[in-house]
């Protein structure tokens, strides 16, 4: 295995995850820095980068850089095509929330189908119930569409079978999935149309990227259900917005889970604030037991990988590519 030359740590962990960092990535030289005279310094020797920000312009100027990892679970802000000309290797922490990403999705579906927000209404006016409270439905035998299987969606799918839900998912390629009942893959030619059609509840957990901007549209959307509820946990500009906000407040989809936005925060003149039919969350899932040191196992696992000369886990890739800032 080949040692890694230099490495540049500029992530805001504790100095214990640092040193686990350090012992880990086994380098010549380790530079641990929050000083941005200091980073810049050490940018320009390092071989390997790992941030809790997004590759600027900077990283593209490093002369000996080969493999940056950014903190965080989506690269749509470093995936511009100079990153693939230059080849540089980006990878991602995506995954290390991935359960309580899942619970989030099911907060939201158990949020509609139990009629939360009325209820909690009937409460604070110490009424008995609500109208149309005996049409009720759980989630067990009701059908959900996943569309992007991920860390995410893959967590998802086994809870939500687990549930007893008919679980449909579509992914960019046709690789077996637990807990997924019906699959749809790009790389067989095939849409989610039909996942669209006959889901009582519709999961957005795809990254976001040229081909996934406005994937949902009012095309999209008119094929769901009246009585559909739309779930958004992945970037917001993988809804088409407009057409979201026309879509409910015509009633074309009963309701909508987002924590996710076009613009964030999300102006106070925004419509989705006032719709009844509307659950919103700031971008914010609950943490995981040791999120950090899950961070640290993806960077560890992938310092393992590139010293073998092996493929990266969580690696952009030419089909992540986002022009659309």
């Amino acid at each position: 295995m080949t040692r890694i030359k230099s490495v540049l740590s500029a992530v805001a962990w504790p100095a214990e995850y640092v040193e686990r960092l350090r012992e880990g990535l086994d380098a010549e030289q380790f530079v641990h820095t929050r000083d941005a005279d200091e980073f810049g310094r050490a940018l320009e020797h390092a071989e390997v980068a790992v941030i809790s920000g997004n590759v600027d312009d900077r990283f593209l100027r490093a002369p000996s850089l080969r493999w940056v990892h950014c903190d965080a679970a989506g690269l749509e802000r470093s995936a511009s095509p100079a990153v693939f000309e230059k080849g540089l290797q980006v990878t991602s922490s995506s995954g290390r929330t991935a359960p309580a990403l899942a619970e989030h999705c099911l907060f939201f579906m158990l949020a509609f189908a139990y009629r939360f927000t009325d209820f909690l209404a009937a409460q604070k006016r110490h009424q008995w119930g609500i109208p149309g409270q005996d049409a009720l439905r759980g989630l067990v035998g009701r059908t959900v569409g996943i569309v992007g299987l991920g860390n995410t969606g893959r967590a998802l799918a086994l809870r939500c079978k687990a549930l007893e839900m008919r679980v449909l998912g579509h992914r960019r390629r046709a690789v077996e999935t637990p807990g997924v009942d019906v699959l749809t893959a790009t790389d067989r030619g095939e849409g989610i149309d039909d996942l669209l059609r006959e889901s009582d509840f519709v999961v957005l957990a795809v990254p976001l990227s040229d081909t996934t901007h406005h994937l949902i549209g009012a095309r999209e959307l008119g094929l769901m259900r009246p009585s559909a509820v739309i779930v958004n946990i992945a970037r917001g500009s993988v809804i088409d917005e407009v057409a979201l906000i026309e879509a409910l407040q015509a009633g074309k989809i009963l309701g909508a889970g987002l924590d996710v936005f076009d613009r964030e925060p999300l102006p106070p003149e925004s419509p989705l604030w006032d719709l009844p039919n509307v659950l919103i969350t700031p971008h914010l899932t609950p943490t995981v037991p040791d999120r950090i040191g899950n961070s640290l196992g993806i960077v560890l696992e992938n310092a393992r990988r590139y010293r073998a000369g092996e493929p990266l886990i969580n690696l952009l890739t030419p089909e992540d590519l986002y022009t659309r800032r």
